[in-house]
């Protein structure tokens, strides 16, 4: 522990930022992102962090060691203090919803330690994480929710963290106003919005492109959800949300657009998104690293992205790639969720597009690469006024 950090703890208890979908997906640049900047904006508040992370063990010991090395490494790289538990295979068949700290392994502190600073410290715990009993060890629990709707409609079926935290938080901006289609919440919700560290990731000068300006944006093409709806199953999925816009590149062929999704080199929809002009790049390829990522997003003039769930439910969810985009001077253009209510009306104000049309979406395209200077300013300026993670994580400590 650095002389800094002791000092901290000394006035503030130590917060935990629990996370357990980043170790074991080592090659998930962006997916590594998301608990960074919690840890980064406790830095810059002066407040001591430990990232807490839960990676199940397979039943490959060698692939096992390679994802601690890999994390164990980042936390090295970022300067971050951690506490990394492998789940054994053994635990997770009898108890798959449960985490006991007496059966994991422990890397990066002493367990005993860990249970002292555990007892007096706060648990941010992004995405239910963290499960009993391990999180129960914690003074303070805050749940952060980074799905909304999911969280919302599973809550209502089933344990998702609502019988074990003191304080319930959601990248929702919306959920006193959600669809009515959405089970109501049976917990309150406080709303913060994504956290990006504005003095780690700072606004870059306009890329330089060989050929044509691009319009990017990451994640998974198909949705493994199972969400009901009066009824029925609906498909949320990327690929169903960007059906209305798929004209887009041959509407704009002045800029490329560029989908970096996890597809399989033999399925059908690469053949088919690339013949409607559309790039296909693979994330695990291109981003396999953060820096990989943020010099990704740097590398574009802005994102386009279409959002299918959240969207439709009017949570008023935004991600924290949007996030990103925005702290380094890329304007967004997506889709409304109810989050624009909380933002400036003015996209020139705002560097944010949000489109309900093809149409939209032409103007949105062609206004940023007429007018980008003045709306790369504003991406980086809303990103300080909302998104920075210092300012947020203050008001949520």
């Amino acid at each position: 522990m650095s002389s800094a950090s002791y000092l901290s703890s000394l006035s503030h208890p130590t917060v935990f930022v629990g996370c357990g979908f980043a170790g074991k997906y080592p090659m998930g640049g962006g997916n590594f992102s998301v608990p960074l900047q919690y840890l980064l904006g406790l830095k810059q508040l002066g407040r001591r962090g430990i990232w807490l992370e839960v990676i199940p063990e397979t039943e490959d010991p060698l692939h096992d060691a390679a994802r601690v090395r890999t994390f164990v490494r980042r936390m090295k790289k970022y300067d971050l203090e951690y506490c990394l538990l492998l789940q054994p295979i053994s635990f997770q068949q009898k108890n798959p919803e449960e985490h006991d700290l007496s059966s994991m392994k422990i890397f990066g502190m002493d367990r005993l330690r860990f249970r002292e600073e555990a007892q007096r410290g706060i648990l941010l715990n992004l995405s239910y994480s963290i499960k009993a009993p391990l999180l129960t060890l914690f003074e303070r629990r805050l749940l952060c929710s980074l799905d909304p709707t999911e969280v919302v409609f599973w809550m209502s079926r089933m344990e998702m963290g609502q019988s074990f935290h003191h304080e319930f938080w959601s990248v929702g901006l919306s959920m006193e106003s959600m669809s009515p289609l959405i089970p109501k919440s049976i917990v309150p919700w406080k709303s913060f919005f994504p956290l990006v560290d504005t003095t780690f990731l700072k606004a870059q000068p306009k890329p330089l492109f060989t050929t044509r300006p691009r319009f990017t944006t990451i994640g998974q093409w198909y949705w493994d959800g199972a969400i009901e709806i009066e009824g029925a199953y609906m498909d949320f999925s990327k690929q169903a949300a960007f059906a209305p816009y798929l004209s887009l590149p041959k509407k704009v062929p002045e800029a490329i657009f560029e989908l970096a999704i996890n597809l399989n080199p033999d399925d059908l929809e690469r053949t088919r998104l690339r013949k409607l002009g559309w790039h296909v790049v693979s994330p695990h390829r291109l981003m396999p690293t953060p820096k990989r990522y943020y010099d990704y997003l740097t590398g574009s003039l802005a994102e386009f992205t279409a959002v299918k769930l959240e969207s439709k439910m009017q949570s008023g969810w935004l991600s924290d790639r949007a996030a990103a985009y925005l702290a380094l001077g890329r304007p967004v253009i997506t889709e409304p969720t109810g989050a624009e209510k909380f933002l400036p009306a003015e996209t020139s104000q705002s560097g944010l597009f949000f489109v309900r049309t093809l149409e939209e979406a032409v103007e949105a395209a062609r206004e940023v690469l007429l007018d980008w200077p003045r709306l790369a300013k504003a991406a980086r300026t809303t990103a300080i006024d909302y998104f920075d993670a210092s300012k947020t994580l203050q008001k949520m400590l």
